[in-house]
Formats: structure tokens, C-alpha cells, sequence
């Protein structure tokens, strides 16, 4: 086998010339072994906002499964067979992807519980429609944000007023009738109109997830790390530099860095396609190479002599004629 060149000496553009020659690597491209017995599985999504060539952002959607987590430290866990998943698909497409994993990795008859968690967009929602028995968890980091919106204010009003505590009770408490009123009575107490308006958007966003709020709250205490894991996996390297992609090279290294951190090799990947390419090409000549030999051997023929040959003058011998037409 021949030595591979260090990576330091690739160009950019030997790289994108390796990667375009070989295509987008699948989310399904690893074995998944034998299937995992739980009683719940976690999913959780997010996107990564991803600066185009042509001055615009283009969503590059990840999906992640895990069944348990481990903690580690103070502050940090560990997902336990964590599987992600991405590319510029439709999320129809995407989340086709996932069930089918699930399907192959899980015996989802033992499953008691499938939480799909987020920020509210709607195509995380969407993925309840595919993944069968699945629940809506709003992420806590969003929710956290808009209630902010709604509070941070309001303790620097003429007459201050504090809401936080029991907002978040009701809410934790699912009450949602308690939670719109304390709500509607910081928007009467706030006098900017500007600011009104936004609070009124917070309270939609409350309102439309509220199902994602209970399930949150619920008896399983949910704590969803889909921003950490979108700028460790994809934004460390399509939005936090100062760079312009393009829709097919953000697809690409985006797989990449999926195929890379569920842990398969690049460098074994694009070795494997580039030698099954080769073997394909080689069968290919072969069979050029028959066809040919059979051209000559047939056009060198007494014409009188295939005249009273069986397989070319009955119906069995129709494969030949066709073959030989086609290359002729």
C-alpha cells in the first residue's frame, strides 16, 4: 500500500477536488451493530446558520439520538451511543433517516419513551410526525430566553414589578391559564410600545410550545444540549470563521464532520470509495474488453457459416445480436 502524503501538504483545492470526486458521505454510511434495549431514547436538533458565497446564510440542520448520559464532571456529561445526523436535505428526508436508524439500532418494542427535543421550529416539530410515539421537549435554553424578554425589564419600571418566580412556577406546575395571565399583566405594565410588542411575541412563542413546556417539566426532568453540540460539530468550522461556502461544499464538510465524530476514519472512508471506484472501473474495462473480442470474433466469421449457428439464429441467441448492435 502506498504511503498516504501528510495532510499539511494538501491544498484547499486538492481537498475539494478529493472530497467532490468521491461525493457526500450518507448518515447511514457506519454499521450499527446489534440492537440496544432501552426504555427511553433521546433525540435533540438544532441548525447552524451557515454564511454562502452569494452573501446569504443557508440552515445546515443536525440531528442527534443518544440513549443515556454519564456525568463526568461538574457541568459535563456524556451522551452514551450517540449517532448524529445532517446534510442539505429536506427535513422529511433527514428525519427518514433517523427512524430508519432507530428501527436497525433499537428494539423499539421495549421503548417506553421517545423525546424529540428543540427550539420550536418547525421542522423539529415535523419529526414528531415520523418518529412513531415520540414527545416535543422545548429546549431550556430558548424557553429561558424568551422569558427573559418578557422580565428582564421590569424591575426598572417607575413601579417595578417581579414575575419571575412565579412565571416560572406555573409553567414548571403546567398551568397554562396562570402563565398567559401574569404574562398579559407585565405586558399592561409595560409603558414602551416597542417593548410591548416584543413580549407579545414571547408569549406567542409560550403559547404555541406549551406542549414542549410540560414535557419539559414533566416527571422525567429534561436538559437538552443541542447548542453545544452545533458549534462543536458543525459551527467550529462553517460559521465561526470568516468564510463564504457553498451549498455543496457546506453539505460535504458537514458530513464529514458527522461521519468523523460518529466515529469513522475520513481517511479509511475515501481510501475504501477510491479503491471500490477503481474495482468498478476495472470490471467495466473487462467487460469492454469481452465485448470487443466477441465484435472481432463475429465480424471475422463466414457469414455462411453463422447462417447455421443455433444460438444466433433462435430466439436464445437475441442477448448476443443486442450485446454486439450496442458496441457496434
Amino acid at each position: 500500500m502506498l504511503a498516504e502524503p501528510a495532510t499539511d501538504n494538501f491544498s484547499r483545492e486538492t481537498v475539494k477536488k478529493i472530497i467532490r470526486e468521491n461525493g457526500a458521505i450518507g448518515n447511514l454510511e457506519l454499521d450499527i451493530g446489534k440492537k440496544r434495549k432501552v426504555n427511553t431514547i433521546y433525540i435533540e436538533a438544532d441548525e447552524d446558520h451557515v454564511p454562502l458565497q452569494n452573501g446569504k446564510n443557508k440552515e445546515m440542520k443536525l440531528i442527534y439520538v443518544y440513549d443515556n448520559k454519564t456525568k463526568i464532571n461538574k457541568g459535563r456529561t456524556k451522551l452514551e451511543n450517540v449517532r448524529y445526523f445532517t446534510g442539505e436535505m429536506n427535513p422529511e428526508d433527514l428525519w427518514t433517516e433517523v427512524a430508519t436508524y432507530l428501527d436497525e439500532a433499537y428494539d423499539l418494542d421495549l421503548v417506553e419513551d421517545i423525546f424529540i427535543a428543540g427550539d420550536g421550529a418547525n421542522w423539529i416539530k415535523s419529526g414528531l410526525e415520523i418518529i412513531n410515539g415520540s414527545k416535543y421537549v422545548l429546549d431550556h435554553y430558548h424557553l429561558s430566553k424568551y422569558v427573559k424578554i418578557i422580565t428582564a425589564h421590569l424591575d426598572s419600571l417607575e413601579n417595578p414589578i417581579y414575575i419571575d418566580e412565579p412565571l416560572w412556577n406555573y409553567m414548571k406546575a403546567g398551568n397554562k391559564k396562570c402563565t398567559m395571565e401574569i404574562i398579559n399583566f407585565a405586558i399592561e405594565e409595560t409603558p414602551i410600545k416597542s417593548k410591548r410588542e416584543s413580549m407579545k411575541r414571547a408569549k406567542r412563542y409560550i403559547s404555541n410550545n406549551w406542549e414542549g413546556i410540560k414535557n419539559l417539566f414533566g416527571e422525567k426532568k429534561y436538559r437538552c444540549s443541542a447548542e453545544g453540540h452545533i458549534s462543536h460539530i458543525l459551527s467550529s468550522r462553517l460559521s465561526s470563521r470568516p468564510m463564504g461556502w457553498s451549498v455543496i461544499g457546506a453539505d460535504e464538510m458537514a458530513r464529514m464532520r458527522v461521519y468523523k465524530a460518529n466515529g469513522g476514519s475520513i481517511k479509511e472512508y475515501y481510501r475504501n470509495t477510491r479503491s471500490e471506484r477503481k474495482r468498478e472501473k476495472r470490471i467495466l474495462e473487462l467487460d469492454e474488453k469481452m465485448i470487443n473480442n466477441v465484435k472481432r470474433t463475429y465480424n471475422n466469421m463466414d457469414p455462411d457459416i453463422m447462417i447455421d449457428m443455433p444460438y444466433i439464429s433462435r430466439t436464445d441467441g437475441r442477448w448476443l445480436k443486442g450485446m454486439l448492435k450496442a458496441h457496434a
